[in-house]
């Protein structure tokens, strides 16, 4: 062999070698961008560091939901409790007499278990009565009117949609 072709060689060898070169570069330049994204955190410099930033997030999280569910758990017990139907019937109690008209009205307020009161109120020229009847479980311990029976039924129809 001749120097020349030596130096052909060589040449081709060093040419060879440098495009592996930059294609090495490149891939490491990719890989390093790759691992930027995987690190998560401001300070995290390993896998080690984002993983223990991934473990704290989510032991936050799970401490955050435990607490939103003790919460919620709590919103519901009084929404239970709160009224969450109201009714009302007018009426006129002394029908033919001329007196009252429809001012007077039933009107009934129920939670979701169906516990709460019926408001109702008789008015004459004369006076007004007011009237109050507890109402357990849909049904009430007192005798009820037929206006009073006609706004707890319509209630108790308003629950169940």
């Amino acid at each position: 062999m001749d120097f020349f072709q030596t130096l052909d060689y060589m040449t081709i060898g060093i040419g060879i070698l440098v495009l592996v070169v930059l294609i090495l570069i490149s891939a490491v330049i990719h890989l390093h961008r790759r691992l930027k994204l995987f690190l998560i955190g401001i300070k995290s410099e390993n896998i080690d560091h984002s993983l223990k930033n991934i473990s704290a997030d989510l032991l936050e999280l799970q401490n955050f939901r435990a607490e939103l569910e003790v919460y919620l758990n709590g919103v519901e017990k009084r929404l239970r409790r709160s009224v969450q139907s109201v009714e009302t019937v007018r009426f006129n109690p002394f029908q033919g007499v001329g007196a009252g008209g429809n001012q007077s009205f039933a009107t009934s307020f129920l939670n979701e278990d169906g516990d709460g009161v019926i408001v109702s109120s008789l008015y004459s020229r004369d006076h007004s009565s007011v009237f109050s009847k507890a109402v357990k479980k849909r049904a009430s311990e007192h005798e009820l009117s037929n206006e009073e029976s006609l706004v707890l039924e319509s209630a108790i129809r308003a629950l169940g949609r």
